[in-house]
């Protein structure tokens, strides 16, 4: 059934409705697969996380199509300096900003974007694009977009973090990649686990075992660093309900990818990642830390590698870690460079005057702490 706007973005915003079909539609067809603002887990997040934020979801549409979707909100500020604009809207628990756009479509729907920004009234200084892939298809458009128009466009910050894609068997990769004596102790923690009681890793496959399994996640990551720090997702009711809602509607969709270690019947770690296209994002890990001497981290990620490169239908992972993870760096080879950009955004009369003023501002700001730091 063709559903009417989200119900959590207000009537009166300047955009054309979003139908849920058309947005299925538009991800089944991505150019740049971003399981985070996918129908299933922006849906959720506009549902439990958006109060507040004032998100508006900009959509490019073509001869009655929808050919790209990006969700933005506007920011006070610009890291230390006090420049508003418009940015991708990320919430805690979405790590990858790339917005949805149809292949073949890609410039065009970048074209509509900017076009409607520059258009709008309420779009401050310019666009601040957070956690893009420097090699994906968003970076490609935008390029020749911001070159053809004369468009100023900025880096303003890249880093690496790992990621899973190989053609390789689960074996043959984790003898290439892995070093032999880490491979030797993680056997060897495998077998002192088995000792202590009947050991299983199972990928979840019935609707039915869902909110058992969601319960269990939830637990186990309020039982460790997180809950004690206060950032575990059982935490704050609207993260835990945005949790469940995600994981419901990906189930749904095909695209949730939920692994569990058991030990005699109890979870000792889990692993949530959500699918979009032929890729997937690693989204949330858990793990019983009072067996941490047996690293059930690392021991799920290895079930994990097998889980992946066992699936034909899918080609890479993204770790969604930070930069340096001592653990998944240590296991996965593969690297995705992360890219930040500033936009500018033009316009008419004084509004143009004062983005382009905001854009130079900025710039200026951030060359004079290059120098100052000996990077220029």
């Amino acid at each position: 059934m063709d559903m009417a706007t989200h119900p959590s973005v207000p009537a009166g915003y300047p955009h054309a409705p979003l139908r849920r079909a058309r947005w299925a539609d538009l991800a089944g067809a991505a150019a740049e697969a971003n399981a985070f603002y996918a129908p299933d887990m922006l849906g959720a997040a506009l549902d439990h996380l958006a109060a507040g934020h004032g998100v508006r979801l900009i959509e490019a549409q073509e001869d009655g199509r929808s050919i790209g979707l990006l969700p933005v909100v506007t920011a006070s500020s610009h890291g230390r300096l006090p420049v508003s604009c418009v940015v991708n809207w990320m919430h805690d628990h979405c790590f990858f900003g790339a917005p949805i756009v149809r292949q073949g479509h890609e410039v065009a729907a970048w074209r509509s974007f900017l076009a409607q920004l520059d258009a709008a009234d309420w779009a401050p200084g310019f666009l601040h694009l957070e956690c893009l892939d420097a090699a994906g298809a968003n970076a490609a458009a935008l390029e020749a977009l911001c070159v053809e128009q004369g468009r100023g466009r900025r880096e303003i910050h890249r880093y690496d973090r790992a990621m899973l894609r190989s053609d390789l068997s689960a074996d043959e990769y984790w003898e290439t990649h892995v070093r032999a004596k880490k491979r030797k102790e993680l056997r060897r923690l495998q077998k002192r686990l088995a000792e202590l009681g009947q050991v299983e890793t199972h990928l979840l496959a019935c609707a039915a075992d869902l909110p058992v399994w969601c319960q269990d996640f939830l637990t186990l990551e309020a039982s460790g660093w997180k809950g004690r720090q206060g950032t575990a997702l059982a935490c704050k009711k609207a993260d835990e309900a945005f949790f469940r809602a995600a994981c419901a509607a990906a189930f749904d969709a095909g695209r949730l990818h939920f692994l569990r270690m058991d030990m005699d019947g109890r979870a000792i770690a889990m692993l949530v990642n959500f699918r979009h296209g032929e890729g997937a994002f690693s989204f949330k890990i858990a793990f019983d830390e009072a067996l941490g001497r047996f690293s059930p981290g690392i021991l799920i990620e290895i079930a994990n590698l097998h889980a992946v490169q066992g699936d034909p239908d899918m080609a890479w992972m993204d770790s969604c870690a930070a930069v340096d993870h001592p653990m998944i760096d240590s296991l996965w080879a593969e690297r995705r460079t992360i890219v930040q950009y500033r936009i500018a955004l033009h316009g008419s009369g004084f509004k143009r005057f004062q983005r382009a003023a905001a854009f130079a501002l900025a710039t200026g700001v951030e060359r004079i702490s290059q120098i100052m730091k000996g990077q220029a």
